[in-house]
């Protein structure tokens, strides 16, 4: 790119260069004219316009360049601009994924799209808008005044005062400018979240008969959107048109003050009329600077959003041990977990131990942690204090925050209650988390989840598109599919964050029963630990973890706490 970028500045000159030669030529051709030198009378009494011919083929032949020439360096520009677009969304699309579930929790889905969209178009149009107003009229500028300056000095440096003075308070007005911008894209940002989380919950709205109050919020967003831009749009028809007014009284100068020169013999017409061409040129270009401030000063605003982005650092970063051998079991030790955004801590010295293997069930009231406890293993969630650790007494425990993130997270998988697909076939969402699985990988995968059935009702089987976010299936469709797909990955380490809470107890004991059975099958047995407030899934499991005030309140086996602790009865009804 820095060479394309220095050879379209190398071309953009040439061409503007070119523009003030041939606008001195059209005076030099002009002032022949006015000599009788253009077409003069032969000796038979003829005219000779063999002069005039060579006129025309010169000043043709240099608009022809100039248009070749004009044509690459825009088309070099537009190219860099859009590989700046490219670069830009590449880079937050990488940068998005890398940061932590607090910062998605702060930002909606809305501001994520509108930076990767209109604040990028926004910088690209600035870069393209860079050579066709800054970089051509700075050209424009050195070579006009130079030219003018060599007819006469005043006839180039008044102008050139005039043009300073408007562009200084030009410029002036480029801060009040990037503030109203920066206030158009939060307003922008609203008006997409609002459409994000309209299309994503049209289930919703249809089921509660929310179409009216959607439109009125929509709408409500909108005019607050208009009303910034309004005011955007306000504050620059008032205060650029003043600049752009003593802007163009350089040309009125070049019009009095070269006529004066031209009575008193200092500047014949031909110059003169290339003086006003220069001059005309001059004003139209630097007029052009006051839209050119207004897409500046909305780039720098949007470039600031973009690297408000670029620039967060992750609050959760690797470390550089790897992961231990053999079979992961869990720890928590006295570990403690404030809630999001701020408030009473949602884990308080919470401590216990899963050994390699085991199915463990973890129960609480609603609110009490639960998912916060699962997201604490693969890293998703950071702990303020204490140490989660993975792996066996025969290996060695280490604390996850010594690993590193992408071997953590390839042997911890946990499945969130939320089953989100993407609008793919069934096989590719699958393959996400085994791209070179085999057809009948896939469909053992599909088995284990209790999801084989799904096949023989799909006409196209594994083949199927299953729409966005899955709508194509049912709840317990989409859930086991997601089991499926966590099962490929192959992990020590399962979490289900209450992932089977749409199957009926035969599917989900029947899921559980062939995840046990894993055991037999593999080197090293699968460890999990499974969120849920069922009774037949705490049934499936060898010991159950009951949360309570943010801590281990109770833990045995089903028929230790059902016997021993009251709160665990009272929590599943018994």
């Amino acid at each position: 790119m820095p060479v394309r970028f220095g050879l379209t500045a190398l071309m953009f000159a040439a061409v503007n260069v070119a523009l003030i030669a041939q606008q001195a030529l059209v005076g030099r051709a002009v002032h022949e004219a006015g000599a009788g030198i253009l077409v003069s009378r032969t000796a038979d009494g003829g005219l000779d316009y063999g002069r005039a011919w060579f006129w025309v083929a010169l000043l043709l032949g240099l608009s022809t360049a100039r248009a070749v020439v004009q044509y690459g360096a825009g088309l070099l520009s537009l190219t860099i601009g859009q590989e700046l677009l490219t670069v830009l969304r590449r880079r937050i699309l990488v940068q998005i994924p890398r940061l932590d579930l607090a910062y998605h929790w702060r930002h909606g889905v809305g501001e994520m799209v509108t930076r990767m969209t209109r604040d990028a178009d926004k910088v690209r149009d600035a870069l393209i808008n860079f050579w066709r107003q800054m970089f051509e009229t700075g050209l424009i500028v050195i070579a006009s005044v130079g030219l003018l300056c060599w007819y006469a000095p005043w006839l180039g440096l008044a102008p050139l005062i005039l043009m300073l003075a408007g562009i200084a308070l030009l410029t002036a007005q480029a801060d009040a400018l990037v503030a109203l911008d920066r206030k158009v894209g939060g307003a922008y940002d609203a008006v997409t979240q609002d459409l994000s989380e309209g299309v994503n919950g049209v289930r919703v709205i249809k089921a509660f008969a929310l179409q009216a109050a959607r439109i009125a919020r929509f709408e409500a967003h909108i005019e607050t959107f208009r009303c910034e831009a309004r005011a955007a749009l306000r504050h620059a028809a008032r205060t650029v048109p003043v600049p752009q007014t003593i802007i163009a009284l350089g040309h009125v100068w070049v019009l009095g003050y070269g006529a004066w020169l031209v009575g008193a013999g200092r500047l014949n017409v031909g110059q003169f009329v290339a003086a006003l061409l220069v001059a005309n040129t001059l004003v139209l270009r630097i007029e052009g600077i006051g839209r050119l401030l207004q897409i500046v000063a909305d780039a720098r605003s949007s470039a600031a959003r973009i690297w408000e982005v670029l620039d967060t650092a992750p609050e959760i970063v690797g470390g550089d041990m790897a992961v231990p051998q053999g079979a992961l079991g869990l720890r928590f030790e006295h570990v403690w977990v404030g809630a999001p955004g701020g408030g009473a801590p949602v884990l308080r010295d919470t401590s216990f131990t899963i050994h390699p293997g085991e199915i463990v069930a973890l129960v609480g009231a609603t609110g009490s942690g639960k998912s916060i406890l699962t997201g604490l293993i693969p890293r998703l969630v950071e702990a303020e204090r204490g140490a989660v650790l993975i792996g066996s007494d025969e290996h060695g425990w280490r604390d996850v925050r010594q690993l590193k993130e992408g071997a953590l997270r390839r042997r911890v998988h946990v499945l969130p209650q939320e089953s989100f697909l993407f609008s793919d076939t069934l096989a590719a969402n699958l393959r996400l988390a085994a791209p070179d699985a085999s057809h009948a990988e896939l469909v053992r995968a599909l088995e284990l989840a209790a999801a084989d059935e799904l096949l023989e009702r799909l006409d196209e089987g594994l083949d199927t598109r299953v729409g966005d976010r899955g709508a194509t299936l049912s709840g317990g469709q989409r859930q086991r599919l997601c089991l499926a797909r966590a099962l490929l990955a192959d992990a020590d380490i399962l979490a289900l964050d209450d992932a089977t809470s749409a199957l009926d107890a035969a599917t989900e004991a029947r899921a559980i029963h062939n995840i046990r059975g894993l055991r037999a099958r593999r080197s090293k047995p699968v460890t999990m630990l499974i969120v849920s407030s069922r009774l037949s899934t705490v049934l499936a499991a060898d010991r159950v973890l009951l949360l309570a005030d943010g801590r281990i309140a109770a833990q045995g086996t089903h028929a230790e706490l059902e016997a021993g602790s009251p709160a665990y009865r009272s929590l599943m009804g018994l």
